[in-house]
């Protein structure tokens, strides 16, 4: 399965990189499995997207949890949450 990856604001400087292209294996089903695959690459992956870091997920532009199911063709996107004063 092929799927884009954007990444924004502190998640794209330690990756290096605001967007990839990846295909998946078919074990890699939904957005925490993609997460998880991306943590396996080592660092910077890790420290990015390390289980337990306050991070947003889209899918298609739609916020998502970890255990929404991704496919073919999607776009998934990771954020550090917003803040305001």
């Amino acid at each position: 399965m092929k799927i884009t990856l954007r990444f924004f604001a502190g998640v794209r400087e330690v990756v290096g990189t605001g967007s990839d292209a990846l295909t998946v294996p078919e074990s890699v089903r939904t957005v925490g499995d993609v997460r998880q695959f991306l943590c396996e690459r080592g660092d910077p992956w890790a420290q990015a997207l390390a289980e337990g870091r306050a991070l947003r997920m889209a899918l298609n532009q739609e916020m998502v949890t970890a255990d929404t199911p991704i496919t073919d063709g999607c776009e998934l996107a990771f954020f550090p949450p917003v803040t305001g004063g």
